[in-house]
């Protein structure tokens, strides 16, 4: 890769263009946007998420030869959800977020993140929302809805929420999804998320975007457990041409229950060989305070603009990627 930038002069003024539309979205329904700081102390305890550290050596109460580890932030949800506990009303952020990932078509380890809270909303009423603005955005048909239950049933079979492993090792062998680490696998949800990623992904949202609801509570970690059916959480995610767009949950606000779960995902880091993450005190701290019940989501801006663009992949939607950076 040279010096010369990916994204061409044109395509940085539809870019710009969109980001006005997102703007305007909110705007008009008086959400606000604000900012937060991207390199934090704590970070996100997920197991498939692994944060950029840095350290430094000004903080006010410690000498300066004494290091304090901070994090990039991977999304941010934490900072966002402290802004609400201070009693912030509804509001979004476009920022930068930082993943630890390999690149790829539609992922560089630095990107933009359009990530938006509303106070007194249910997921589905959250869904409905990113639906409009998609449809702002990508002038595309109305979204279709189908729970995590339904799309397993649908293309594979089998009922994820009531499934062991053994069917599952069978599913993905008649699937032609094998290897010898799957007879090793003893977590259900890698062999779900494999499954979904490789069987049910490219069925969906083809021809209009497609919400998956309800995922198993082991796979929402900051999502409220559904009242109707504990084995699933208040967790969404949104599929369009291939491309994962959105995330999003009705949000959980029972501290105990959230230390409970940040320590599992621990446990589970471990298990994997992957170091322990720091739970984010300021975040427990808000959480101990109060936050209001709202339902919040996250969602590429980069994947967004590749597909209203119509692109092939994010590298011609973006300034500078990782490898020419």
């Amino acid at each position: 890769m040279g010096w010369q930038a990916n994204l061409s002069w044109g395509d940085a003024k539809k870019r710009a263009s969109i980001l006005a539309i997102i703007r305007s979205f909110f705007s008009d329904r008086d959400v606000i946007e604000v900012e937060t700081p991207l390199l934090c102390h704590g970070t996100v305890t997920d197991v498939y998420l692994d944060a950029f550290t840095t350290e430094f050596n000004y903080l006010h109460d410690s000498h300066c030869n004494v290091p304090t580890t901070l994090h990039l932030q991977t999304s941010p949800e934490f900072a966002m959800k402290r802004l609400l506990a201070s009693g912030f009303g509804c509001c979004y952020q476009i920022c930068k977020a930082f993943r630890h990932e390999e690149s790829g078509r539609i992922h560089n380890p630095e990107f933009t993140m359009l990530e938006w809270y509303r106070i007194n909303f249910s997921h589905y009423q959250l869904m409905d929302e990113v639906a409009e603005l998609l449809r702002a955005v990508l002038k595309c048909k109305v979204p279709e809805k189908l729970s995590y239950q339904q799309v397993f049933k649908k293309y594979l079979n089998v009922d994820p929420l009531e499934t062991n492993l053994l069917e599952m090792k069978k599913v993905l062998d008649k699937n032609n999804i094998q290897g010898s680490w799957i007879e090793k696998e003893e977590d259900i949800d890698i062999l779900l998320q494999v499954a979904f990623s490789e069987c049910i992904e490219p069925s969906i949202g083809i021809d209009l975007p497609c919400f998956i609801y309800h995922f198993p509570k082991s796979q929402a970690s900051l999502a409220r457990l559904s009242s109707a059916d504990v084995r699933v959480a208040e967790r969404f995610e949104c599929y369009y041409k291939g491309v994962e767009l959105a995330n999003g949950f009705n949000e959980l606000t029972d501290v105990n229950e959230q230390l409970l779960r940040f320590k599992e995902d621990n446990k589970k880091r471990l298990l994997l060989n992957k170091q322990s993450r720091p739970i984010d005190k300021h975040f427990i701290a808000a959480l101990t305070h109060g936050l209001p019940q709202c339902s919040g989501v996250a969602l590429g801006v980069d994947r967004l603009i590749m597909l209203a663009m119509q692109k092939e992949a994010i590298d011609s939607t973006i300034a500078f990627t990782i490898e020419n950076s």
